[in-house]
């Protein structure tokens, strides 16, 4: 018997194979971007607009339009006694697997930190403040609290400001506040969408500017973080969830399936199956039809599976890995056996890679360690996941001494007037006169 699901499985042999996986990029894209000009790209200028001229004020009737909560300004920041009860209620065993997770993440940080690299020539320091967006749509996101937080401390930043949109009961999840105070973050703020990201950039009277906004979040946050790069730094363009997998015939198609489903859960999200197995394809079919309706939202889940995702066979291991350099995904498992690490070498282009069975994009998102801020709708291709090196800005530092100068003179004066620049060049000379 038919299915609706059926249609997402694509074959090399079809007539139409290229156009349609060539689509689900092209989906994916759509999901984080806005086109220019569009109605959704001229409402969010106008938002951004409005909160640069009116402030507090706007990002108050914003709160109350997208989130329905109504809030004055001085009611945006969370209180130190709110985040107190928030860490008092927590449960003691999620608290002690929040405490570790937070160790994995603070140890791989550390280790891959390059501000501690001493050279003469160039010097590191973090960035002084940072705002930090924690989305909460369909579920609270604490992990995302731990993977952008504990980078920024572990570079060394001094001001971390948290926001996040009021969708529980009016306020934040107490969970995010309770991960807040064990960070010893107190600066949190009821607020979100692209209305949070302007006040972040520019500043209001109740809200002070940061010099950077991290995080995932929807299209208006992410297109928001795009559109004031310049006036702040940003992390990259971390949308809706995504992953792909490379998988050949010794995969468990259950396995891969469950994988598929814990990333179009997301809603929106993406899954999208690539191997070289025509039946492994069609048994990870089987089993999505089967898992997908024991999950808690199995509509939601069909429909992203529908719009975002799809089963893709491919002719063989190279074209399998060609697409998945095209499609930059955010998470890209690869589960091929034996085979699995020497096909992850060939990778290019994503945003994490998950070698193996028993690596499924959970681990990267609760434990391991590497932030689980990656970069989505095929950004992988120039951005990176999150780390403690973004929280850092690099100074060049050159220091000549009278001879140094002297050796280099010439070749120096040559360069600037080769360039037209006779100032340039007089800076040099003016050195190398008696008496200049």
């Amino acid at each position: 018997m038919s299915h609706e699901l059926d249609k997402i499985l694509i074959k090399y042999d079809q007539p139409d194979f290229k156009k349609r996986s060539i689509e689900i990029r092209a989906a994916v894209f759509r999901a984080t971007h806005f086109n220019y000009g569009s109605e959704e790209d001229k409402q969010l200028d106008d938002i951004l607009d409005e909160v640069g001229k009116r402030e507090d004020e706007a990002v108050a009737e914003f709160t109350e339009k997208f989130d329905s909560v109504k809030l004055t300004p001085q009611q945006f920041r969370i209180s130190k006694k709110d985040l107190e009860e928030a860490h008092r209620q927590i449960e003691a065993k999620l608290l002690n697997s929040i405490r570790q997770a937070i160790e994995n993440v603070r140890n791989y940080q550390t280790d891959i930190f390059i501000g501690n690299f001493k050279h003469p020539g160039i010097k590191y320091t973090a960035i002084r403040r940072v705002g930090i967006y924690i989305p909460s749509a369909s579920a609270p996101l604490p992990s995302t609290v731990i993977m952008t937080v504990v980078p920024a401390q572990v570079a060394g930043v001094k001001e971390i400001v948290v926001v996040s949109p009021p969708r529980h009961k009016g306020t934040i999840h107490p969970v995010i506040l309770a991960v807040c105070y064990e960070l010893g973050i107190d600066e949190v703020y009821r607020i979100g969408g692209a209305q949070a990201v302007m006040a972040l950039a520019q500043g209001t009277k109740t809200i002070r500017n940061v010099d950077k906004i991290v995080g995932p979040g929807n299209q208006w946050v992410q297109m928001a973080k795009k559109k004031v790069l310049g006036l702040v730094g940003i992390d990259s363009i971390a949308g809706p969830s995504e992953v792909l997998i490379i998988a050949n015939k010794k995969a468990n198609p259950a396995w891969v399936a469950a994988d598929m489903l814990s990333q179009a859960e997301h809603n929106p999200g993406s899954a999208v199956l690539c191997t070289d197995s025509e039946k492994l394809g069609f048994d990870v079919l089987d089993e999505i039809k089967r898992q997908v309706e024991k999950l808690g939202r199995p509509k939601e889940t069909i429909d992203c599976l529908l719009k975002f995702s799809a089963i893709v066979v491919c002719r063989n291991m190279v074209d399998e890995v060609n697409y998945a350099n095209l499609f930059a995904a955010e998470h890209l498992e690869i589960q091929c056996g034996e085979e699995s690490r020497e096909i992850a070498d060939k990778i290019k282009n994503a945003g994490a890679i998950f070698i193996g069975d028993y690596s499924p994009v959970a681990v990267g998102d609760y434990w391991a360690g590497p932030s689980h801020t990656l970069p989505t709708g095929t950004t992988a291709r120039f951005f990176s996941a999150l780390s403690a090196n973004d929280f850092i800005k690099a100074t060049s530092i050159i220091e000549y001494d009278k001879e140094m100068l002297a050796a280099s003179a010439d070749d120096i004066i040559r360069l600037a007037d080769a360039e037209g620049l006779d100032a340039h060049a007089k800076s040099i000379k003016i050195r190398q006169t008696k008496g200049g």
